[in-house]
């Protein structure tokens, strides 16, 4: 397999690549990780293989305190429309749905904190990356704002009662997924103590140590697998969904 070499967007300094850039650099990636504003963004896709955008605290059109979230979006676009792989966690979900035609709102049921389960939705069953994960899928959920609107287009892979857009593919290789699979304890402890109004509406002993202890290793285990198969779809190793979009009859 070739080296796929990855962009890594991190919106947030307190959302680190974790354990899914371990499982991604263990899976044979090269990553590039940048850190706006302290880091420039490339202009263009062309030097990469993949892109990865990974959670934060802001809101995906925030662009009035974070104004480089628009090269974000313009990024993410550009990904989906051109066959980039792509992955984008919580906000980074939020980023992509919003920059391709979604809606993303403040959670009319508040927010989604801790352990949870999602469940493959019947078009995951044959998607490259969602096929062979378990029927219900182990996560962590931190979030306030919500996914109330997919881009037109897009296929719903994964659901959950409270809010239903939980993971989805737009066109052939674009993925976004509402929850968390990059985290360690550490992470979510920070999050609680800068955002303790979000974290106190978690059930009790959500944020204990051998509870986050084993919720990551649920995590891992499910989703470690998932990480290796977008190196291998960045790589040109794994075919890519097939693209339903209308295209024009050839003359």
């Amino acid at each position: 397999m070739s080296t796929p070499r990855l962009l890594v967007i991190q919106p947030d300094v307190t959302d680190p690549a974790g354990p899914l850039g371990e499982w991604l650099s263990e899976a044979g990636a090269e990553l590039d990780v940048r850190l706006p504003p302290r880091d420039s963004l490339p202009s263009n896709l062309g030097a990469y293989d993949g892109l990865v955008c990974l959670g934060g605290g802001m809101s995906a059109e925030e662009d009035a305190k974070h104004p480089w979230l628009a090269e974000v979006r313009g990024l993410l676009a550009t990904a989906a429309g051109t066959g980039v792989p792509t992955l984008g966690v919580c906000l980074g979900a939020q980023l992509l749905a919003v920059a391709t035609g979604g809606k993303v709102v403040r959670g009319a049921d508040g927010p989604e904190v801790g352990p949870a389960l999602v469940a493959k939705k019947d078009a995951a069953w044959v998607d490259p990356l969602f096929a062979d994960l378990p029927l219900m899928q182990d996560v962590w959920q931190f979030h306030t704002d919500v996914i109330e609107r997919l881009p037109p287009g897009a296929e719903l892979l994964a659901s959950a009662p409270r809010y239903a857009h939980q993971a989805y593919r737009l066109n052939s290789c674009a993925y976004g997924v509402q929850f968390h699979i990059e985290t360690t304890s550490a992470v979510v402890r920070q999050w609680a103590t800068d955002a303790p109004d979000v974290a106190a509406t978690a059930r009790e002993g959500t944020f204990d140590d051998e509870a986050l202890t084993e919720v990551h290793a649920d995590v891992a285990e499910t989703w470690r697998p998932f990480a290796h198969r977008f190196v291998r779809l960045a790589a040109g190793d794994l075919q890519p969904a097939a693209d339903k979009r209308r295209t024009l009859p050839l003359a």
